[in-house]
């Protein structure tokens, strides 16, 4: 597959710099950028704070920032898709008119944009259950829009929401293949952003890092 020309930009957190990469003219990439391989996952899952889920108390949405706006007129929802399509064309506002796209979930393709969600690998709920809720505005839009690593996915829509916000001892993707990818990136976004796991999830991350 071919890749879209990128921009990025560094956005600075309380811990580390996130770097957003922004999808410009040209055909599409397939994925997100990779997490650590499996080996770096188990170590870096080791390292993560494990500690119960807090509360939803608090949470909204809006506190998460999102689709902000990225340049060329697309916000991140548009050049998310338009790094995960095929053969992606777009109209001058940048939502996309045509072009292929293949849910990583299910293995399922589509050909029209109103069929895909983009997922947050870990999701803004869980998120803040895990840290998120003291986080500053500026970092949780700054998670909520990171295409610097593998925390934004485009799949099929219904998956996404059967997912919501599970986390891996509540729910994996339908196709088996991916779930190494899927731990791996989940493991990724945590480590990055130094937020924890509970007893249920490690454990259920560690069994899907068996599979790689």
């Amino acid at each position: 597959m071919r890749r879209t020309g990128i921009a990025v930009t560094a956005i600075a957190t309380a811990t580390a710099t996130i770097t957003l990469t922004i999808s410009t003219a040209g055909a599409a990439g397939a994925a997100p950028p990779p997490p650590p391989g499996a080996d770096a996952a188990k170590r870096n899952l080791a390292g993560l704070t494990v500690r119960a889920e807090g509360s939803d108390s608090g949470y909204d949405r809006k506190k998460f920032p999102h689709w902000i706006e990225r340049g060329g007129n697309c916000n991140t929802r548009e050049a998310v898709l338009k790094r995960d399509g095929e053969n992606v064309r777009t109209g001058s506002d940048c939502y996309p008119t045509s072009g292929t796209w293949t849910s990583p979930y299910d293995g399922a393709t589509w050909t029209k944009a109103s069929d895909l969600d983009i997922d947050h690998m870990v999701a803004l709920a869980e998120a803040w259950r895990s840290g998120a809720s003291s986080w500053t505005t500026s970092r949780r839009q700054a998670f909520a829009n990171d295409m610097g690593s593998s925390q934004l996915w485009t799949v099929t829509d219904n998956v996404n929401q059967a997912k919501g916000d599970k986390d891996p001892a509540e729910w994996t993707p339908p196709r088996a293949a991916f779930h190494c990818m899927y731990a791996r990136s989940w493991i990724d976004v945590k480590h990055r952003y130094g937020l924890t796991v509970d007893p249920a999830e490690k454990s259920a991350l560690g069994r899907l890092l068996g599979r790689c």
